[in-house]
């Protein structure tokens, strides 16, 4: 009540971000399809089955050179707790990758889960709102495999490197990077 300047007061409970990711998930929103051209050409792992081949010895023989397409989705609403330390996240997700032939056909190839705890700290420093995110207790487990691979292990430590190298410092770079008045 004292202030001088102009001041916003925003507050947000848990039950307002929970009912937004269930409606986010209810409306399949949380649903992406990433294809090779859609990445990078100096992202570290490319989506044709050449550059699987490493992950996917039978995938490379079976189809030598295709493009690939990973479909991500989230099997359950995220849940978010907020604590007066920190925000805590739940994200329980699917990755489905296929093969796409010459003729357009998508052959699936393998299925993952992929769930993650994810820890989120506000901050301030110098009037700047920020904050950090962490990966905590990333696991992913193998689903149905049209193609066997006894490799899903690597894949799964290659998809927790990639989130920790370039998920976890995105969205630490891109939370609140705006100066607060």
């Amino acid at each position: 009540p004292l202030a001088q300047q102009p001041m916003l007061l925003l507050a947000v409970t848990q039950h307002l971000a929970n009912s937004a990711a269930f409606t986010y998930f209810m409306s399949g929103a949380l649903r992406r399809n990433i294809s090779s051209a859609m990445l990078p050409r100096r992202f570290p792992l490319q989506l044709r089955t050449r550059s699987m081949g490493l992950y996917f010895p039978q995938l490379q023989e079976h189809y030598p050179d295709y493009p690939m397409e990973l479909q991500l989705w989230a099997r359950q609403q995220p849940l978010l707790s907020c604590h007066p330390d920190a925000l805590h996240g739940t994200l329980l997700g699917s990755a489905e990758a296929f093969v796409v032939l010459p003729n357009a056909t998508r052959v699936p190839a393998f299925l993952l889960n992929i769930d993650a705890n994810v820890t989120g700290k506000p901050s301030i420093s110098r009037n700047r709102l920020g904050g950090t995110v962490k990966l905590t207790d990333p696991w992913g487990q193998a689903g149905a495999q049209p193609c066997p691979v006894p490799q899903v292990k690597r894949l799964e430590n290659l998809l927790k490197f990639g989130l920790w190298l370039f998920g976890v410092p995105w969205a630490n770079s891109e939370c609140c990077p705006h100066p607060v008045p």
